[in-house]
């Protein structure tokens, strides 16, 4: 936001609403002067964040959300853009000091969007505002029909079917009464379900529309991470495509079983994609391995995975969606399915490309799909057709992160690297194996990026303990004397099928890293994806064989090989697995690290099989419950390997970080590691926050977060 923008704001704001109200509002692009050139938590969190674009019908301008944070406010601000298809002519739309987002386009002059629950329009250059909803109940997502006349409305209602509602008489009881499990997600007790409303378009706004799930305990868009994109209009407005696990209770938490639905507008009937008509739901038998009762249960033409965001192509004669193969592993093969109406024939039209399509949009002329996946630790732009010909379009080292249609002749991404957040890109498809032209189209943090020097980021492939090649980034500190030696960090990434590529994070963000002096060595290690099904799949049902001695190749390759390493000090890090691979690694490590940093991480897998809330995790990775007796040798392995059980070797200071609200990986596993290592005398510190989840996402416990890793690291690899 710009200073003269911004001061006549605060004056109009101060006339008419509060003064809180009008610091809001300075939640915005501003210019800031950085005291040096060496990246802080503070210039991180000065930094916008782009969210989401989309081009307008003509292919004309480009309407963008961004996201603004205060340090001081502790708060943030999601605004509304626009811009011409080129870049040119930026203009904020939001003046107001709610947040305005979730920006969409009704035709080439108008846009839709909501702001504090409810549905609202206005004109392109940010005039007109017009209420369109007044609901109740909070708007959380909306997808208008292709003939404008209904709206899918995203609305979470009352759910009692695993947390029981108190008496009336006991208005004040805290008390909740558990019947089942799936009692609460990630980060929140489950007493509501999303449910998606078909609602009226009128001249005097939208109705409150009708439930799609009326009567039934499910929720579309799923929780955690679901929303819009899991429904879709038919082309002829007459049907609505949506993704539901018809799940509850044990079985939802034990089961990543979700289809893809039709529901005729009209009649009322739905159905469903996925599944015959007479499929028959079943049983799990609780004292076999949960992993191969997964696995055997698949069968005919049809899934009993993940299936979801579906997306009817321009001609209305197919629908695709993403779809995984097998019920119970979350990070299955996202492969692309392409289900021709007429005929219910399915393609997979992605085999060839043997990672995840991470998100796709259809051509205009409905004859191929653009999608997005990783492959060696970058994630660019492919093209298939109907018959599976993929073809890649983009390259370079770099994550697009999203596609979408820019025109009928440009792609529309965003698009991010270690070294740079989130901006827009048109893309200008090659033919044949020609490079596709990218050409950047936003700066939001030019003016940061400006007064910062970067670290160097190269890649290496080294060699592991069972002789093949391993993927790794080397990120150098900035001002780089490659005669000099830097303390190193090693990285180890969650998932645990998460890729090591070239992702941006304002938390685990390598260049604030070598900003502090740190070499950073982050390791694409056996169990990630962008290398192929056999290398990625590795890791599940073994967390401590080959991908922890990927880990100690990496790190020792790094102190032998490379000259700038301080082998001497040393470090590792790491969140969610990676976590747990520092829970590990701090027993088996043989004084190759001077100091260990853990966030989130499981600590004792016993514990964590039945403290997680998504049981089809522990069911997978760990092959079986802990108290079968006749559980497979992998899940022996597992649990024996637990790091838990090797307390008793270690020896090094580790800082342990968790969120109490963080539901996956239950808090008691930190506190249960620090209190371990405190037992055993070992230096430790613990950083707990009692409101924050799986991640760290407000503006001053970031600020916190970062100045407590560093102070750590500092402490132990640097002193004089």
């Amino acid at each position: 936001m710009n200073r003269n923008l911004t001061v006549a704001m605060t004056a109009a704001l101060m006339m008419t609403g509060t003064a809180t109200q009008a610091q809001d509002v300075n939640i915005g692009r501003s210019n800031i002067t950085l005291k040096s050139d060496l990246m802080t938590p503070e210039a991180l969190w000065a930094m916008g964040r782009i969210g989401s674009a989309q081009a307008s019908p003509d292919g004309k301008k480009i309407a963008y959300q961004v996201g603004y944070y205060s340090v001081k406010e502790n708060r943030g601000h999601q605004v509304i853009r626009i811009m011409d298809a080129d870049g040119k002519n930026d203009k904020l739309l939001t003046t107001s000091a709610k947040s305005e987002s979730d920006v969409v386009w009704l035709d080439n002059r108008t846009l839709a969007f909501l702001t504090d629950g409810q549905l609202w329009t206005m004109s392109i250059d940010g005039s007109n505002r017009h209420q369109l909803t007044h609901s109740d109940i909070a708007i959380e997502g909306f997808r208008f029909s292709p003939d404008k006349k209904r709206v899918v409305l995203v609305k979470s209602i009352p759910y009692h079917g695993t947390i029981k509602e108190n008496p009336d008489d006991l208005p004040k009881a805290t008390g909740m009464l558990i019947t089942d499990m799936n009692y609460r997600h990630w980060d929140h007790y489950v007493t509501s379900n999303a449910h998606p409303f078909v609602a009226n378009v009128t001249a005097n706004g939208v109705d409150a529309g009708k439930d799609i799930l009326e009567g039934e305990p499910y929720e579309s868009p799923m929780a955690p991470f679901g929303g819009i994109e899991q429904i879709d209009w038919s082309t002829d407005s007459k049907s609505v495509a949506y993704t539901c696990r018809k799940k509850e209770g044990t079985q939802y938490a034990i089961s990543t079983d979700a289809d893809i639905y039709i529901y005729n507008v009209e009649t009322g009937k739905t159905t469903n994609l996925c599944k015959p008509a007479d499929y028959v739901e079943p049983k799990i038998d609780a004292t076999k391995s949960m992993r191969d009762q997964a696995v055997n249960h698949q069968s005919g033409d049809f899934n009993v995975g993940y299936d979801v965001n579906p997306k009817f192509s321009p001609d209305g004669k197919y629908i695709a969606w993403q779809s995984m193969k097998r019920n119970g592993y979350e990070s299955d093969r996202n492969r692309l399915c392409v289900y021709e109406l007429a005929t219910g024939r399915k393609t997979y039209v992605t085999e060839s490309f043997d990672s995840n399509v991470d998100d796709y949009t259809w051509s205009a002329d409905s004859k191929s799909l653009y999608f997005i996946g990783v492959w060696h630790a970058t994630v660019n732009v492919y093209q298939t057709n109907l018959k599976g010909a993929v073809r890649q379009l983009t390259k370079g080292d770099h994550n697009y992160v999203s596609i979408a249609l820019l025109g009928n002749k440009q792609l529309l991404g965003i698009r991010q690297s270690i070294s740079q957040p989130n901006e827009i890109y048109a893309i200008t498809p090659s033919k044949g194996n020609a490079d596709s032209q990218q050409t950047q189209l936003t700066f939001e943090n030019k003016h940061i990026f400006d007064q910062l020097a970067l670290g160097e980021v190269k890649d290496r492939w080294v060699a592991t303990s069972d002789g093949k090649k391993l993927q790794e980034w080397v990120i150098t500190p900035p001002h780089f004397d490659p005669n000099k030696r830097y303390p190193t960090l090693l990285f180890c990434e969650g998932g645990p099928q998460s890729p090591v590529s070239q992702f941006w994070s304002y938390r685990w963000n390598l260049q604030i890293m070598a900003a502090n002096g740190y070499v950073v060595i982050a390791p694409n290690r056996r169990g990630l994806p962008g290398y192929g099904s056999e290398w990625n799949e590795q890791v599940s049902t073994d967390w401590t064989g080959q991908c922890m001695r990927d880990y100690l190749s990496s790190i020792d390759d790094a102190a032998q090989n490379l000259p700038f390493v301080d082998k001497d000090n040393l470090a590792a890090v790491g969140a969610s697995f990676g976590g747990f691979s520092v829970y590990y690694l701090a027993g088996i490590h043989n004084k190759r690290f001077k100091c260990l940093i853990a966030h989130d991480g499981a600590f004792n897998l016993e514990s964590m099989y039945t403290d997680t809330e998504e049981a089809w995790f522990s069911n997978w990775e760990y092959d079986d419950a802990y108290w079968n007796k006749d559980k497979s040798a992998s899940a022996q392995r597992t649990y024996a390997n637990s790091p838990h059980l090797n307390v008793d070797k270690w020896d090094t200071p580790i800082l342990c970080i968790h969120g109490e609200k963080d539901y996956r990986i239950n808090a008691n596993q930190g506190m249960g590691a620090f209190n371990a290592a405190r037992l055993r005398g070992i230096p430790a510190e613990l950083l707990l926050f009692p409101d924050e989840n799986h991640w760290v996402l407000k503006p001053q416990n970031g600020i916190l977060w970062q100045r407590t890793f560093f102070n750590w690291l500092d402490r132990w690899l640097k002193k004089k």
